[in-house]
């Protein structure tokens, strides 16, 4: 029997949903309990014993693809990031990897334009305040006052850039690949090399992947460069953000604030001082939120999966995907 282990957490939540679509092809699924993500340890037992899996941001390294070779053939990632795969072992061992495009490109986008509202017009302090019996009026910023600096200018970028100008916002941009010139047309976005973008934005938005050339691109030196009024918001990967300079910089007020969403330890350790911090806003990696782009990525990645397993893919009800019961 194929057997597939589905470890993805947003999977595993819809799974019973989706059960029956994997028994009419005869796939056993193999679920065990997941918090975040599963380490090379824990995704040791499944080595030679599945066929395929449906991953979330699982360490799926070397050691653990040779291991589960030769019988491992596809691995299907619930949403968009590859980055804990390792493509190159994978390729060279013929294990196929899927994952779905622009997934969650609306919901990111909101999401850093609800924290940067959150900064500018001072909305989580002020209700703090006032709920704790202090009527105090602090100085606010129109989002028309201030620049935007995105790091990464792909699909997410281009939709926070866009959202950005709605509001007025001057615009900056950073990204290793050039950029149409249409979209810069369109938008009135200025390309610039990182380090003149960290001096003249008051908004850093970091939405580039994680890959060799990411890995640690805001460290202490880059954000030596950054506004101390400035406030920067990650709600791409963790580790492109270095989390120890990132806390100095703001425990010494050579930065306003932090809105993150994604950390290089996930979940968050109880024990960090990001916790503490009251010019720090904290999400749990959930910036991709939306019932509709959640119910695309469980479709698309089923799809992946029997695509890569050669199994016929479902068929699946017509009209836009809406979440929780769209299955019946």
């Amino acid at each position: 029997m194929t057997r597939v282990l589905v470890s993805a957490p947003y999977m595993q939540a819809a799974l019973d949903r989706f059960r029956r679509h994997f028994d009419a092809v005869g796939v056993e699924v193999i679920a065990p309990p997941v918090r975040e993500r599963m380490t090379e340890e824990e995704l040791a037992p499944f080595a030679g014993a599945i066929d395929g899996a449906i991953c979330g941001d699982d360490a799926f390294s070397a050691a653990v693809l040779q291991a589960a070779s030769p019988r491992l053939r596809v691995l299907s990632k619930w949403g968009t990031g590859v980055d804990s795969i390792d493509r190159k072992e994978a390729a060279r061992l013929g294990i196929q990897v899927f994952n779905t495009p622009g997934a969650f490109t609306d919901a990111v986008a909101d999401s850093v334009i609800g924290l940067m509202l959150a900064f500018a017009r001072r909305i989580p302090w002020t209700d703090r305040t006032i709920k704790e019996g202090v009527w105090e009026k602090p100085p606010c910023r129109a989002l028309a006052e201030c620049s935007l600096g995105v790091v990464g200018v792909g699909a997410i970028g281009k939709a926070v850039l866009r959202r950005a100008r709605a509001f007025g916002m001057e615009l900056l941009g950073n990204d290793i690949v050039s950029i149409d010139p249409a979209f810069r047309a369109e938008t009135g976005v200025s390309m610039l090399p990182l380090g003149p973008l960290l001096e003249r934005a008051d908004f850093i938005s970091v939405n580039c992947d994680l890959n060799p050339s990411s890995l640690g691109l805001i460290d202490a030196q880059a954000l030596a460069r950054v506004k101390p009024s400035a406030v920067l918001i990650n709600t791409a990967r963790g580790p492109i953000v270095v989390e120890a300079a990132l806390v100095a910089a703001l425990q010494q007020g050579r930065l306003a604030g932090a809105g993150l969403d994604v950390f290089e330890q996930e979940p968050l350790p109880g024990d960090s001082p990001l916790r503490t911090m009251d010019n720090v806003l904290l999400s749990a990696h959930n910036a991709n939120s939306s019932p509709r782009a959640w119910e695309r990525v469980h479709r698309n990645t089923i799809d992946n999966l029997f695509r890569g397993l050669g199994l016929p893919v479902p068929t699946w009800p017509e009209g836009p995907t809406s979440g929780e019961g769209s299955e019946g």
